[in-house]
């Protein structure tokens, strides 16, 4: 499965367009543009599945980075800033990383 067979290909390009400029990349935003903050809470957790690139259950910060290039890959990495707050936003717990309820988060924001 990929992200397009859950989000429609022409919501993630308009999303990517928002922030192309560095230091713009609102996970809020991003998610209601991309329309990931209208999929069902499964459907979130698919779309975390896809993004968790070493499969471990969580985003941690270096996967957080190239959170953009999962969607498309000539996508820009996401600055030092944008990656810090949104871990700080869907980090619930603390430990540094995003586990599936933390992208949840953004969908009822």
């Amino acid at each position: 499965m990929s992200l397009t067979d859950i989000l429609s290909p022409s919501d993630i390009a308009a999303a990517l367009r928002d922030c192309q400029a560095p230091d713009s990349f609102s996970p809020k935003k991003f998610f209601q543009i991309s329309g990931m903050s209208k999929k069902s809470s499964s459907q979130i957790k698919e779309i975390f599945r896809i993004l968790d690139n070493d499969q471990s259950g969580f985003i941690e910060e270096d996967e957080l980075k190239y959170f953009l290039q999962r969607f498309e890959c000539g996508a820009r990495v996401l600055t030092t800033s944008e990656t810090k707050t949104f871990l700080a936003a869907a980090d619930h717990d603390g430990d540094g990383k995003i586990g599936a309820e933390g992208i949840d988060y953004f969908k009822n924001r």
